[in-house]
């Protein structure tokens, strides 16, 4: 059938129709579009009142459940461009609309509800920008399938699916962005089955003959089988440009690095707390959460889809639940895991309450220094290595904040000297780095051989005098056996005489953890990499080093969510402390 016979089909089916078509078929769709905003708008408040009802439960269920109503919508809109129009509806369209208004609302119908099959994941994930743009693709599908076949029930089915979906909005606020999103085997099979069921229910309609290339650019009121390649096409298209477009995304964008403004703002909360560690925020590596008042922070990095903070929140202990879960909303909003990596056992119970997965890391060694003397024989060993050093020649020295500023060139060059005896680079996140402007803020401890400065360890000092935690230790390759063992033990009696009540050595990775048959996995992989690793990490030698000073092991935990997330968590954060993945595989 050629086109004038398509037209002249359709004419001679028109002519049945009453010569005054035009003025009640208008009227009726603009009933079905009322239909659908009244639907919206009447249906709206009871929706949510359901929604309120539901409590904690509507959260989970139902983006999930809008989710798979969007995937049908676009299913729906899909499969109508890929079947024929009742020919009666048809033949009023054509008494009433100009063809080029068919043509187009068949055409972007289809890519209408290509454009649903890809939102439907960014609505399972709760995007905000999602939710805009299906509410117009529901809205433009509900137009489209009046104006290209007066499909009224559609239309009607897609507008109950949009005022639902618009009595859910509250649901949908993170702000992760929809060209980032990842989208899942199943999802993709999906989509993929949607589109070859929609190609196969077009051949079933049409048959292979009507499709051919030489169809494609033939229009016609009747001609619905180009109508329906042209369609598929630009499905296709559309799909293929979002798969090429995420191939060529830029990295997840990351958090801002704290200004000069955001340091000043966290010194005297540092200043006021009992962890040393909060020093860390000096650094200027790792991102700032302030609380409303400024009384407290969450310094945190980003490793793809972990949002990993430092520590517990670094405030008032009234303040660090609030500010935990100021976290945890900035993560949900942004569709990332909400990590906390070496947390104490204060405030463990308060993220168990809320749901996390609970590991230990290891154990990290405090001296108390009350007590502290080289006397006694349990620190017979380390007297000894005291001795030597001074027979040695060498002398110690604390060197205040203001005095490190003049010597903070030789103190480069040791490190530098130790960074290249030990083929090792700069760590990050967790542990400070060698930075002029970062080493010149902290005291200093240095040991001297003849007038020249060959090892070094910069100390954090607590508030309230509670601890002060040594951060960088380096030395030269020429200095003797034993040097930071001196360094430290020097340390340890000048804290004391400051006041301090502790001396954090640092955590020992992976130590403490039970490697008994009934033990959790975590803890039993934890104990072999501690027994077997020393390939990879000297995992016990950090522990045998500590245990020189008689330490107080305090255990430290990773929460986060739990299952199969945890080795992904765990490598994000190994990337961030390494300095990229790179480093993860090289020292």
């Amino acid at each position: 059938m050629n086109a004038w016979q398509d037209t002249t089909a359709l004419r001679r089916l028109g002519a049945y129709v009453p010569a005054n078509t035009v003025h009640y078929l208008l009227p009726s769709i603009a009933v079905a579009v009322a239909f659908g905003a009244v639907f919206v708008l009447r249906h709206k408040r009871p929706l949510q009142r359901v929604l309120r009802v539901t409590g904690t439960v509507a959260p989970v269920v139902v983006p999930r459940l809008l989710a798979a109503t969007t995937f049908l919508a676009g299913s729906i809109l899909i499969f109508s461009g890929a079947t024929p129009a009742a020919a009666e509806r048809l033949g009023w369209l054509v008494q009433v609309l100009p063809l080029p208004v068919i043509e187009v609302s068949h055409f972007f119908g289809s890519l209408a509800g290509a454009g649903l099959l890809i939102l439907a994941r960014g609505l399972w994930r709760r995007l905000d920008a999602a939710y805009s743009l299906t509410v117009v693709l529901l809205g433009a599908g509900a137009l489209f399938c009046l104006l290209k076949e007066l499909d009224v029930e559609e239309a009607v089915l897609l507008a109950a699916m949009l005022g639902a979906l618009v009595a859910s909005r509250r649901f949908f606020y993170r702000k992760a962005s929809l060209f980032e999103e990842r989208f899942t085997a199943p999802w993709i099979a999906a989509i993929l089955l949607v589109v070859v069921g929609s190609v196969v229910l077009g051949i079933i309609s049409y048959g292979w003959p009507d499709i051919s290339g030489g169809t494609f650019w033939r229009f016609s009121p009747g001609a619905e089988a180009p109508r329906f390649l042209r369609a598929t096409t630009g499905v296709l298209v559309v799909l293929v440009l979002v798969a090429g477009t995420r191939l060529i995304t830029p990295a997840r964008a990351r958090p801002g690095l704290p200004t000069h403004a955001d340091l000043d703002a966290v010194a005297p909360i540092v200043g006021a707390s009992p962890e040393a560690a909060a020093n860390l925020a000096f650094v200027g590596d790792k991102a700032l959460l302030f609380n409303a008042a400024r009384t407290g922070f969450v310094m945190y990095a980003v490793a793809r889809r972990s949002w990993v903070a430092l520590g517990d929140p670094v405030a008032p202990p009234d303040d660090v639940p609030d500010l935990a879960l100021r976290f945890i909303a900035a993560c949900d909003r942004h569709g990332a895991w909400p990590v906390f990596y070496k947390v104490g056992t204060a405030h463990l119970h308060r993220y168990l309450d809320i749901g996390f997965n609970v590991a230990k890391l290891g154990e990290e060694a405090r001296v108390p220094l009350g007590d502290f003397s080289l006397e006694g024989p349990e620190r017979r060993n380390l007297r000894r290595v005291c001795r030597t050093a001074v027979k040695d020649g060498c002398s110690f020295e604390m060197l205040s904040a203001q005095a490190v500023d003049e010597q903070v060139g030789a103190l480069r060059a040791v490190s530098d000297a130790w960074l290249e005896a030990k083929r090792a680079r700069e760590k990050r996140f967790s542990l400070g780095f060698f930075d002029d402007d970062y080493v010149r803020r902290f005291p200093t401890g240095v040991v001297r051989r003849d007038g020249q400065i060959i090892a070094f360890a910069n100390a954090w000092p607590s508030g309230c005098h509670e601890e002060i935690e040594v951060d960088l230790m380096r030395f030269t390759p020429g200095a003797p056996p034993g040097i930071m063992r001196y360094a430290l033990s020097e340390m340890m009696s000048w804290g004391k005489a400051e006041g301090y009540r502790w001396f954090n050595l640092g955590m020992a990775p992976l130590s403490g953890l039970t490697g008994s048959t009934i033990a959790p996995l975590w803890h039993r992989l934890g104990t072999a990499a501690f027994g077997h690793g020393e390939r990879f990490y000297n995992f016990q030698g950090v522990r045998e080093f500590k245990e020189w000073f008689h330490p107080v092991w305090v255990p430290k935990y990773l929460v986060s969510p739990g299952g199969a997330l945890r080795p992904v968590i765990m490598a994000n954060i190994a990337s961030l402390v390494a300095g990229g993945l790179e480093g993860v595989v090289r020292r």
